[in-house]
């Protein structure tokens, strides 16, 4: 009977150390161009991934974070809050919609947004209106989504 337990205490170890080896580790880099006429950028601006994954914000450019737009944001994650000019990172802690700004450059545009997993906070973004020019690629982002 002790060896059984031990057997199954082995084998949910595995497939619990199995599952945080299988989650990945992306890379946005945070720039003020992508050398095809958008300035003001995160690249990629749209992701996919899984929960457990870790995103991580590279800065290629001063002047620039990377933090959380708290009306898209799953409820009960704690914000990202990057700080000027150094790299950011996150674990994806559930499945949503992740909205990214840089803060000085929110209103031009500079917006990304995380898609993971199966999204259970569809209102969030549903409800949520980009301000002045960031307007314009968060409905290029949305456009995204629907693929």
């Amino acid at each position: 009977m002790r060896i059984a337990t031990l057997a199954s205490f082995a084998a949910a170890l595995m497939i619990g150390l199995g599952g945080a080896a299988l989650a990945a580790e992306h890379e946005i880099k945070i720039k003020n161009t992508n050398g095809k006429g958008k300035f003001m950028v995160f690249e990629p601006d749209f992701l996919k991934v899984e929960p457990g994954d870790t995103v991580r914000f590279v800065i290629v450019d001063k002047n620039h974070n990377a933090e959380a737009i708290k009306e898209v944001w799953p409820e009960g994650v704690e914000p990202l809050k990057g700080e000027m000019n150094e790299d950011a990172e996150f674990v994806v802690e559930k499945p949503g919609y992740y909205g990214i700004r840089c803060l000085p450059h929110y209103t031009m545009g500079m917006v990304a947004l995380i898609v993971a997993g199966e999204p259970t906070n569809q209102s969030q973004l549903d409800a949520f209106k980009a301000p002045g020019g960031a307007k314009k690629r968060w409905d290029e982002l949305l456009e995204q989504v629907k693929k």
